[in-house]
């Protein structure tokens, strides 16, 4: 099932950023959303996950599945979102940060759960680690490994890659584009380098609509 995203307008107190974006996203598939700065892409994102700051408004529908999930909490939506800061917990073990992202359940299917994302992104050796002294690399594939184990059921990230060096951003890239479409999430990216973008076909520029 898609991610359907219908924004009529898109304002900030300096006016409309922008005016009828329509994207429909398969299930396994990537749309990228590329522009010049302040042109909404990020803003994109937090009007789907609910998050958009004061002072921005949208107009527009917001469908998964073929439900609208817009008009629900954010929690409810099911949309996982992933940024260029890891946004790990500092007072939390690495198993720790992924237990908090696990759906209610009983204690032995959340922690199986954990040690699967963990295995997925190759840092099942690192459970019981501190955040702190990760490299930077390594908090990337655990920022990533907390987003999946939500078990979302759509994906959004931004600029996710933008602070890792050339050798770890390929590695990374790789590593997310192929977890999202071996589960066939529905992910939209936002970013500023076309080496992200992992289908030309599905980019879309803000700055051409």
């Amino acid at each position: 099932m898609s991610l359907q995203i219908h924004i009529t307008t898109l304002s900030s107190p300096a006016g409309v950023l922008i005016r009828n974006l329509q994207v429909e996203i398969s299930p396994g598939t990537i749309h990228t959303l590329m522009g010049p700065s302040g042109c909404g892409k990020s803003s994109v994102l937090a009007a789907v996950c609910g998050t958009l700051e004061p002072g921005m408004s949208w107009s527009g529908a917001v469908r998964l599945h073929g439900q609208r999930i817009d008009t629900l909490p954010v929690q409810a939506r099911r949309v996982g979102i992933l940024f260029q800061d890891d946004l790990l917990f500092a007072h939390m073990t690495v198993r720790e940060n992924l237990l908090f992202a696990v759906p209610a359940g009983p204690a032995a299917m959340r922690g199986a759960a954990v040690q699967q994302a963990l295995q997925d992104v190759e840092m099942q050796e690192f459970a019981h680690a501190d955040p702190a002294r990760l490299s930077g690399g390594q908090r990337a594939r655990v920022a990533l490994a907390r987003a999946l184990v939500a078990r979302p059921q759509a994906l959004l990230l931004d600029e996710p890659f933008s602070k890792l060096d050339a050798a770890l951003r390929e590695r990374m890239r790789a590593l997310v584009f192929g977890l999202v479409r071996d589960r066939g999430i529905p992910a939209l990216l936002v970013t500023h380098d076309a080496a992200d973008v992992a289908d030309r076909g599905l980019l879309i520029r803000l700055g051409e609509l």
